[in-house]
């Protein structure tokens, strides 16, 4: 099942108050904008997976709740300023984990995706449709060209995720992503705007 805007209307977003995109999966849950009322919880949440955040994103290491609310101000800034935007996945009322764009390349119509899940929550597809419904947002209302998602070669669950929406591996970055234990290699996926409609169709598609 594809996911759809629910609500409002979707598009680039102008200013932050105003017609932000919200996302309804088909699992129930919901994209929606992170707000600053939003950063107890979503520290909480951060802290009790920070074991294993840090395991693959180095900025968990050091979060704190002050980092947390600067996180979530830039997002507000990144959505006024057309650049893309972070969504809390929330679920049952609770945030569950994180979703966002890292900004948008207008001029060469490019983006990149990032994402988490707090543990117990994998294995139900809700990151699959999660990032399927920004892909589809991103193709269809922003008119862009490419999407790229990276990931640590170990990072075998994310790999996954981006392999089963039909990303294409592209390379490895040798040594790109550091971490708190060293460098290591980046893993490159890339999803073409012309090749997106046939593989949201194909078989598996949600």
């Amino acid at each position: 099942m594809r996911s759809a805007c629910a609500e409002l209307p979707c598009g680039p977003i102008t200013a932050y108050g105003a017609l932000v995109p919200r996302f309804l999966l088909s699992t129930g849950h919901e994209l929606r904008p992170l707000e600053e009322s939003d950063t107890d919880e979503l520290y909480a949440l951060i802290d009790a997976n920070r074991e294993r955040l840090v395991r693959w994103m180095v900025w968990a290491e050091g979060q704190t709740p002050e980092r947390t609310l600067e996180f979530i101000r830039g997002a507000r800034e990144q959505m006024a300023a057309d650049d893309g935007f972070q969504a809390a996945i929330v679920g049952d009322g609770r945030i569950v984990g994180v979703v966002g764009f890292h900004g948008v390349d207008w001029a060469n119509r490019a983006t990149s995706l990032g994402y988490w899940l707090a543990h117990g929550e994998e294995g139900r597809g809700t990151m699959t449709q999660a990032v399927r419904a920004l892909v589809d947002h991103a193709f269809a209302q922003w008119r862009l060209n490419r999407i790229e998602i990276r990931a640590d070669v170990e990072n075998v669950r994310s790999r996954a995720l981006a392999e089963r929406l039909g990303f294409r591996h592209e390379g490895t970055l040798r040594q790109a992503l550091r971490l708190i234990d060293g460098f290591h290699d980046d893993a490159v996926y890339g999803m073409l705007a012309a090749d997106w409609p046939s593989v949201a169709a194909g078989p598996g598609a949600l």
